[in-house]
């Protein structure tokens, strides 16, 4: 996989771009501000199988280096979103799976200083589009615990599909959670995602 990795995705005053060792510290004070907010939909690291308590959490560099290295390998696209110019949140195409599947997951997150303004559902749009239009992806899976309401109604205004719940399908914020499945394949949005996005924008639909 390359089409012009690593490449920057612009829609209105949205941007998706690779995230960068320098932008440790506008990362971090982001991160830091929103840590009460985020928690409980964060991933966290399981006990290990004697009930050893994980190592500690990897270093923000330790972090990009593997964000970039799994980006170089076709497994992921690690991006920041950019809101205005400043950075805003965080989003990831995971999971890339080429063959018979053309297969790929995203996750993301958002400073709570500007959700509800529609930057997260841009971001999406423009990352589906991307996928779908440029690498040639099929079929875009989010996985959503039940309890968060409003990356729901992102991907559910986007028009994706519930496909049903994934019982304690991820370890977050301490223990195994249940998970919404929500899909899209590249038939169901023929006009494109942007196209769509904007069509939605037009009727003022504010989400994250």
């Amino acid at each position: 996989m390359n089409a012009g990795w690593p490449v920057e995705l612009h829609e209105g005053e949205v941007t998706l771009r690779p995230i960068r060792v320098r932008d440790q510290r506008e990362w971090q004070e982001v991160s830091r501000r929103n840590r009460d907010w985020l928690r409980r939909w964060e991933a966290t690291v399981p006990p290990g199988a004697a009930g050893q308590v994980a190592g500690p959490r990897p270093t923000y560099r330790q972090m990009v280096r593997f964000l970039r290295g799994e980006a170089a390998a076709g497994r992921m696209l690690p991006f920041v979103v950019l809101y205005k110019g400043r950075l805003v949140g965080q989003l990831t195409v995971g999971g890339i799976t080429w063959g018979s599947m053309c297969s790929a997951n995203i996750g993301y997150w958002v400073d709570e200083t500007v959700a509800g303004r529609g930057i997260i559902p841009t971001a999406v749009a423009l990352a589906v589009n991307y996928c779908f239009r440029t690498l040639g992806l099929h079929r875009i899976e989010v996985c959503i615990r039940p309890e968060n309401a409003p990356s729901r109604r992102v991907v559910e205004k986007l028009g994706f599909r519930s496909e049903g719940i994934r019982p304690r399908y991820l370890h977050i914020d301490g223990d195994w959670r249940d998970h919404l499945v929500y899909a899209l394949t590249d038939e169901e949005v023929p006009e494109g995602m942007l196209a769509r996005r904007r069509a939605l924008s037009s009727g003022r639909e504010t989400s994250n």
